[in-house]
């Protein structure tokens, strides 16, 4: 998947224009890359092209700490990123890029693979928004 049929099917899933998709790609991005490991964020990283993989590396650090992120947080933080007046139009978003991300990795079902690998480092309010994503849940 290149990053425009990326951007295309986060937009279409939240019904806005590319430049808003890349807008909560980036938030999205930023929050579950910090919740991962420096060593899977690496991974995932290494499977996305280009302008995506800078979206996802933007601002990393290599020996940061993961950071303990629960849903709450996760849809705040998105939803204050982007600039959202609530936190349902944060979770529609997140929905739409962990999607495509899925697809993105390989793994629609967000189960296999590198998917399947952040899935196993999410903690149990996550995974039940990875495995939505995936049609799973």
């Amino acid at each position: 998947m290149n990053e425009r049929s990326f951007l295309h099917d986060v937009a279409d899933r939240v019904e806005c224009d590319d430049r808003r998709a890349e807008t909560l790609t980036f938030a999205v991005f930023q929050e579950l890359r910090d919740r991962l490991t420096p060593e899977e964020a690496a991974k995932v990283a290494a499977q996305l092209p280009g302008s995506l993989k800078m979206l996802w590396l933007c601002f990393d650090r290599p020996h940061r700490q993961v950071r303990r992120l629960h849903e709450t947080r996760l849809l705040h933080e998105v939803a204050r990123m982007v600039g959202f007046d609530s936190e349902s139009d944060a979770h529609r978003a997140i929905i739409a890029v962990f999607a495509a991300l899925q697809s993105a990795l390989g793994d629609p079902s967000g189960k296999v693979g590198t998917a399947g690998h952040i899935l196993a480092q999410l903690p149990s309010d996550l995974k039940r928004l990875w495995l939505e994503a995936g049609g799973q849940f």
